[in-house]
């Protein structure tokens, strides 16, 4: 199966992303650029973490409109699997993909730190290899992580089962002190309506060995793979 990566400038999770698929699950990765207009084969799309063009305007605003952005919808809306991590997941709200928005942290400092999810859904192509409440632990690094959207998306959200990580303490409560940014409902991870987009602000890539802390992350990716090569 092949990955692709795309680059923005200023990303900085891209290399990540990179080894952890092909390190870590042993499956073929290649970079995108964002002026690029092909996929180049790509099963898989995604969206890295960073400050692409350098958060002018909005985090991921100006992200949406490159030209590689319009081949990542297309392969979206044909059913194509599209993972958009942290400055990936902003860039997915702008672009449409995904609904909702990421703001300004509520305590208006950047927030890098490791935290705690708890797995709302694990019968997606993202989750299908976690428990229904296993809690994870993954880093977070952002400025732009809270959560927003109007209440009736946010009860869509809820009762079509699309939330599917939420900032959870270590006994899995939901409550502000495990919010790190202030995102409503401690959403930390959303899917899109026909369950190919998944966008979040925790990194799964930087989540992926024992000697970074965690490897958590290893199973979301790995759960893209089966479900994809299924």
């Amino acid at each position: 199966m092949k990955f692709g990566i795309v680059t923005f400038p200023g990303s900085n999770c891209d290399y990540d992303a990179f080894q952890a698929v092909t390190d870590i699950l042993g499956e073929e990765a290649t970079y995108l650029w964002h002026k690029d207009h092909d996929l180049q084969g790509s099963d898989v799309i995604i969206l890295p973490g960073g400050f692409s063009y350098g958060d002018y305007l909005r985090a991921g605003a100006i992200a949406r409109f490159s030209p590689i952005m319009r081949e990542v919808a297309a392969h979206a809306k044909a059913g194509g699997p599209v993972l958009g991590i942290c400055n990936g997941f902003q860039i997915a709200c702008e672009a449409g993909l995904l609904p909702g928005a990421l703001m300004r942290n509520s305590h208006l400092q950047f927030v890098s730190a490791e935290v705690r999810v708890r797995v709302e859904n694990s019968d997606t192509m993202f989750t299908n290899l976690y428990d229904r409440g296993e809690i994870l632990r993954m880093p977070v690094a952002h400025g732009d992580g809270r959560y927003v959207a109007p209440p009736g998306v946010l009860e869509e959200l809820e009762a079509e089962g699309r939330v599917v990580f939420r900032y959870a303490d270590a006994d899995g409560g939901i409550n502000a002190d495990a919010n790190p940014n202030g995102s409503e409902r401690n959403i930390a991870g959303i899917i899109s309506e026909a369950g190919n987009v998944l966008g979040m602000m925790p990194h799964p890539e930087r989540a992926c060995s024992p000697l970074l802390g965690s490897n958590d992350g290893v199973r979301l990716l790995e759960s893209i793979l089966a479900r994809v090569a299924a």
